[in-house]
């Protein structure tokens, strides 16, 4: 798979890597520039995690959550930060306990999407598996946009191939 088959992260200049399941910057100027016009935290955070910066990463999202710790996204940022550390069952923890407060939202299928990338990253692949089967079973059944259903597919087909050679 190339690069512009790569799903798309999100954030512009991003996308998701096929192998790893992670956010990578794949295009710095498209990055750089969209980053340069946000003022949301959650992108900058977001971005340092695509360039690998975990430990700037924790701490940008530390301080945000500071000013916004009922933010959905942030705890989501927090566990990837988690995840990024290899301290997946805190991540799991944490993503698990958003999913009530999610539950029938739009943001629901996102928030399994992310329990099944760190399962994934934990070896887990075929509880990855379901948890990214039941994200792309809400996605196609809400009418979510085609780069996000198409994440979801891959992800599973990714997480199904590993478990087959578990």
């Amino acid at each position: 798979m190339g690069l512009k088959d790569w799903p798309s992260a999100g954030f512009p200049g991003t996308a998701v890597n096929p192998d790893t399941l992670l956010a990578e910057v794949v295009d710095a100027e498209a990055c750089d520039e969209a980053l340069a016009q946000t003022t949301d935290p959650a992108d900058k955070i977001f971005v340092l995690l695509a360039r690998g910066r975990t430990a700037e990463a924790a701490e940008a999202a530390a301080d945000a959550r500071l000013t916004d710790p009922e933010s959905v996204r942030l705890q989501v940022l927090d566990a990837e930060v988690l995840r990024s550390n290899r301290n997946f069952e805190r991540a799991e923890n944490i993503l698990r306990g958003i999913l009530p407060t999610v539950a029938g939202l739009p943001t629901e299928p996102w928030v399994l999407q992310q329990i099944g990338k760190v399962l994934f990253s934990s070896g887990q692949f075929d509880a990855a598996a379901k948890s990214f089967a039941a994200a792309l079973e809400l996605r196609v059944a809400a009418g979510h946009d085609a780069t996000a259903i198409y994440s979801a597919t891959v992800s599973l087909k990714r997480a199904l191939d590993q478990a087959e050679r578990g």
